[in-house]
């Protein structure tokens, strides 16, 4: 008896069954986590892209003072990509062509910027004119269209 014990408390290891517990547990926990993971992915590039057209605005605010934009009789104001390059910074260079104006009668800033089409989750994307409210709303995960500016 006394070999039996002796032998019992020298085990070490794990059975085949105990491994094959861990590894379902294991499984469990990824076929969790990957979707929620991916998700918070997908969200992290659309507050990207958004927080991408809130620079070209600021860029273009900053452009229009600086008197780099086109300013018509009307007193709209125009901003192209090549007015906005040492005003805008860190633009992903496969956004296409982005740009930014002021509506002088509404005293609305607008953004032009192709990669929202892209935004994938609804309560980040911004239709119709890009507006500085419209993005702010959209940044908060707003999905709620804003009316006006």
């Amino acid at each position: 008896m006394k070999k039996y014990t002796k032998h019992m408390k020298n085990e070490k290891g794990m059975t085949l069954i105990e491994l094959l517990a861990v590894i379902v547990i294991i499984a469990i926990i990824a076929a969790i986590a990957v979707p929620a993971i991916g998700g918070i992915i997908n969200n992290s590039r659309d507050k990207a892209v958004l927080a991408d057209a809130s620079n070209i605005l600021a860029g273009a605010k900053i452009a229009n003072v600086d008197g780099a934009c086109t300013v018509e009789a009307t007193g709209n104001v125009k901003c192209s990509q090549e007015q906005l390059k040492g005003h805008v910074e860190n633009v992903k260079a496969t956004a296409g062509v982005y740009s930014a104006s002021y509506d002088a009668a509404g005293k609305i800033w607008t953004v032009v910027y192709p990669l929202i089409s892209g935004i994938k989750n609804d309560k980040y994307k911004v239709t119709g004119d890009i507006t500085e409210a419209k993005l702010n709303a959209a940044m908060e995960g707003n999905s709620t269209p804003v009316t006006g500016g």
